[in-house]
Parts: structure tokens; C-alpha cells; sequence
């Protein structure tokens, strides 16, 4: 079920929903200049960094990395995970020494490719002597295909330094990335750098080694086994498949933390395989790749710990995670339940949907569409109270009226127990009342009709 924006309908009144706005952008323009402020002195370096590594991919002018591919298309986001914090037990050395190869699912396929590497979270520069990319031989398996290892290069160089709170971007390289496939993205760091920048639910294998063997495409040596992504944040593709990227930023729910590990099948997966079929069936729907922002315990408002903020807040990382993303045309917001979980007693239904409103503006002063999704039904769980459930209908009555997103998706009728509307579905629930068993994801990219990705952003007046 969806529905379009209409301004006022099931709204408080303007003068106090403004008020809520300013506000929640008040208290996240003093927040900002905080989170940003550890990484100010490297901001102009990282900008820089990050435009050379780029080369003239995006400009339309002469390529000057002769790996970089040839071919026409469009350069869209194929694969991201949201930066976390900084991994347990890497504080000191990081991962010195070893090399990291990291298995990612792909949305869109392409013939070149380039990645983005983050220190966001490193006390110390990161030195990445060797980078590779590779297609995986097998879905369980550190194995790359022969004929597609590609060394990457950073500004026309094998190396480079990623200083501490900062990203790069690799040059292009000619691949043939195949849509929904895995890719596997190596790095090696000589040095010591400190915590290491991951994203901890991948729910997917991923690879170690010691020593230098990025373009090694037996696996032999990668005898390490993990189930988080470190430094890699993005893939993009130059595809032929896909005219733009549609982000899905959310919480557990979207990083699909009860979800079989290599089944890819969390929500933002199934619907990029929707998206994909039907535009292959003729359907006249967009022709987006689908990558997955979530980040376990997200929330709209309140940051974690730390500084930079480990898990910081939908508001927070929005430019980062959504905005800065490759020739993103739309974003699906589905957040706000742990705004209600993690709050002591009841939380207020009302700034939560401000914070939620200021996404939508930001989002439209880039011009991007949102969509919106109910919260889901949660009795059982641990953490449920009558007047958490009270919240959240709130919230979702918000939602319905139409007047918070561009087109809102009915994730809560999917999924709940028609005889017991505060609880999940048995067959959708994992266990805990609160997430989804893989049926339950299944279900919901079921309920988003691909269709309500089209069309244009309002006029903000």
C-alpha cells in the first residue's frame, strides 16, 4: 500500500510541527560541528584525495588511467555498507600485515568499477600498499576468477595513504561485474594504523591472510574466516542495467541481522532482484541498482559513543551514507524504532517525525525522492511496553496520512499478525518478535512496489 505526500493531512498543527524542525536541525547543526570537527584538518586533503582518485571517470573528458574502462554507461552505486566504529581489538595495530578480502554482493552489473576505501574511524593514517578487485569463483570461497583480478590504483598510483577520519576512491578499472554476484575486494596495509573502520553485520564470509596477497586468485592463504566488512564502503559500476541508485537507509531491520549468512537475502537484496525483473517483464518502473545503508540499533535522533560517533544517527551520517552515494535518484527510509526502544519509558512520537521530516527536506534540496516505511509491530519482545506500542502507532498514523514522505510503504500490514496487530506474524518472526526470519524480509520487498520510485521531488517552497 502506498501513499503520496498530502501537506497537513493527520498533522499537527504548522506552527508547532515547524517549531519541532527547527529545533531537531538546531540540535543537529551544534551536533555536526562536533562530529565533523575531529576530522576538520584533514577535510580539504580528503576532498582532494578522493577527486584524484576519481580521475576524470564522472567529467566526460579523456580517461587518464589507461585501466579505466572505454565503454559508455552510467555510474551507479552497486554495493555499500554504512561505516560502523571501529572494530574491537584492532585498536593498536589495525590489521598490519595482513590482507583483507572482503565479499560483497552486487545490485547492478557494469563493465568497470572503482571502490571506496574509509578511515573514518582510524586515529592514524592508513597506509594501503596493494589493492585488488576481483570476481569471486564461488559464492563460499575465497577463489577470485582468473581473468578478472585487477590491480587497483589510487591516482594513477598502487598505493596510498587514507588519513585518519577520511576516504578515497580508486580509479576505474575495466571488469565485467555481473549483477547480483559477488565481488571480492582485497587491501593490504604494511603498517599499523590503528582501529580498523567495519561495518559489523555483514552477514556474509569474508577473508584474511597474512602477508601480501591481494592478487593471489587460488584463496589458498586466506585462512582467516569473519562476518564483518572492514575499510570497503562502496562499489560502483559503470552499467548499462541502471540509470541511478536507490539507498535504503535503515536500522537492523534493513542491515538484515537475523537473515541467513550468504543467502543474501535481506530485504534490500530482494527488492533489487524485484526491481531488476521487472524491468526485465516490460514493466515501466525505474531502472535503479538497490544498495543497502543500514546500520543495527540505528536511530533518527541519538548517535552512540565516541568521536567520530560510532553508529551515529540517520540525521548524521545522511550526507555521508545516502547523499553521497554515486547518482542517487531515490532513498527508503525505515527508521525510528529503535528512537522508541532505546528511549526511557515512552518516547515522543513527535520529534521523531520532525527528524524524519528533515531527511525528506534534505533529500529534496538535492533533489531525490523519499520513501517512507511504517514501523513494524514488535509485542514480545523484550523491550515492548503499552506505551512504546502507543508511540509507534502514533508514528505510523503519521506516515499513513501521507504528509511526512513523497510515497510511503505498508511494511507494518505486511508483516503483522492479522488476529494479534501488535505482534509479528509467526512465520515472518525470527525469534524475538522484533526481526525477521528470511520469509519475513522476503515479505517485505514484496510489499514495495517498485512503481512508487518514479517521479519527480515537490517543490520546497
Amino acid at each position: 500500500m502506498t501513499r503520496g505526500r498530502d501537506e497537513g493531512a493527520g498533522a499537527p498543527p504548522a506552527r508547532q510541527r515547524a517549531l519541532l524542525a527547527a529545533v531537531v536541525a538546531a540540535i543537529v547543526a551544534v551536533s555536526a560541528t562536533i562530529y565533523v570537527g575531529v576530522a576538520a584538518d584533514e577535510g580539504t586533503e580528503r576532498h582532494d584525495t578522493v577527486a584524484r582518485g576519481m580521475g576524470d571517470v564522472n567529467g566526460g573528458g579523456a580517461l587518464n588511467n589507461p585501466a579505466a574502462p572505454v565503454s559508455t554507461g552510467t555510474w551507479v552505486t552497486s554495493w555499500t555498507a554504512a561505516p560502523v566504529g571501529g572494530e574491537p581489538g584492532t585498536e593498536l595495530t589495525g590489521l598490519a600485515g595482513r590482507s583483507v578480502r572482503n565479499v560483497v554482493h552486487t545490485s547492478a552489473g557494469g563493465s568497470g568499477a572503482r571502490v571506496t576505501l574509509s578511515n573514518l574511524y582510524g586515529q592514524s593514517p592508513l597506509t594501503v600498499s596493494h589493492a585488488s578487485l576481483a570476481v569471486s569463483a564461488d559464492p563460499d570461497t575465497a577463489q577470485a576468477l582468473a581473468d578478472t583480478m585487477r590491480r587497483l590504483t589510487f591516482a594513477g598510483r598502487p598505493s596510498v595513504v587514507v588519513p585518519a577520519g577520511g576516504e578515497v576512491t580508486s580509479d576505474a578499472v575495466r571488469i565485467a561485474v555481473p549483477h547480483d554476484g559477488d565481488v571480492l575486494i582485497t587491501t593490504y596495509s604494511p603498517v599499523e594504523s590503528g582501529p580498523v573502520t567495519y561495518h559489523r553485520h555483514a552477514r556474509q564470509i569474508s577473508y584474511v591472510a597474512p602477508g601480501e596477497h591481494t592478487r593471489d586468485t587460488t584463496g589458498a592463504a586466506y585462512t582467516g574466516r569473519s562476518k564483518v566488512w572492514r575499510y570497503a564502503t562502496a562499489l560502483d559500476v559503470l552499467s548499462n542495467e541502471a540509470d541511478g541508485t536507490v539507498v535504503v537507509l535503515g536500522d537492523s531491520l534493513t542491515d538484515g541481522v537475523t537473515s541467513t549468512t550468504g543467502a543474501n537475502t535481506r530485504w534490500p537484496d530482494v527488492l533489487s532482484d524485484r526491481l531488476r525483473s521487472a524491468v526485465a517483464a516490460g514493466r515501466d518502473v525505474p531502472r535503479y541498482s538497490v544498495v543497502n545503508a543500514g546500520i543495527s540499533g540505528n536511530r533518527v535522533l541519538a548517535d552512540g559513543l565516541g568521536r567520530p560517533a560510532e553508529n551515529p544517527s540517520g540525521l548524521h551520517r545522511f550526507e555521508r551514507d545516502v547523499l553521497g552515494r554515486t547518482n542517487v535518484r531515490a532513498v527508503v527510509v525505515v527508521l525510528g524504532i529503535n528512537d522508541i526502544l532505546r528511549t526511557p519509558g515512552a518516547a515522543d512520537p513527535e520529534p521523531i517525525v520532525a527528524g524524519l521530516e528533515t531527511l525528506v527536506r534534505r533529500a529534496h534540496g538535492r533533489g531525490v525522492r523519499v520513501i517512507g516505511a511504517t514501523l513494524m509491530p514488535f509485542r514480545g519482545h523484550r523491550g515492548y511496553t503499552e506505551a512504546r506500542e502507543a508511540v509507534r502507532q502514533r508514528i505510523n498514523a503519521e506516515i499513513r496520512a501521507g504528509g511526512v514522505f513523497d510515497a510511503v510503504v505498508d511494511f507494518d500490514g505486511a508483516v503483522r499478525d492479522p488476529y494479534d496487530p501488535g505482534r509479528l506474524r509467526g512465520v515472518y518472526d525470527s525469534g524475538d518478535h522484533l526481526h525477521l526470519s528470511d520469509r519475513g524480509y522476503v515479505r517485505m520487498a514484496k510489499e514495495f512496489d517498485p512503481g512508487v520510485l518514479e517521479g519527480g521531488v515537490p517543490a520546497e517552497l
